[in-house]
């Protein structure tokens, strides 16, 4: 059965990967492993070794701590089965139309990026 823990540290490592436009075959090269491992990684189904997440942290230029931000402690003590029902329901960076709506997001230079937010605010404000 995934730990929650396992399952979260994934999810940041595939959100990080994607966010800096890696693939999993160029992850696994860097830190010396098959790209099936870092699959395993990122759904949770192998857990993840300080040794390894230190050098994932160092490809992806990320401290370690950024894999359990985000990952409250009371989550800890909750059902496995619940926690996976929550996750599926409340991860919206889990959709790959929004990860790559971030990521456009934040190719876009800086004050385009601030009136394009505000524009989304009042749009969303609307609706």
């Amino acid at each position: 059965m995934k730990h929650p823990v396992d399952v979260h540290v994934g999810k940041r490592i595939r959100h990080r990967r994607w966010m800096v436009g890696m693939t999993q075959q160029q992850l696994g090269e860097i830190v010396g492993i098959k790209f099936q491992q870092i699959q395993k990684y990122e759904t949770g189904m192998n857990r993840v070794s300080a040794s390894r997440l230190w050098d994932i942290a160092k490809a992806l230029q990320v401290p370690v701590s950024f894999f359990f931000e985000g990952y409250e402690a009371e989550t800890a003590t909750a059902d496995v089965a619940d926690v996976a029902e929550g996750d599926r329901q409340g991860d919206l960076l889990a959709d790959k139309e929004a990860l790559e709506l971030v990521r456009s997001y934040y190719a876009i230079p800086e004050a385009q990026r601030r009136r394009l937010f505000d524009l989304a605010r009042v749009l969303s404000d609307v609706a």
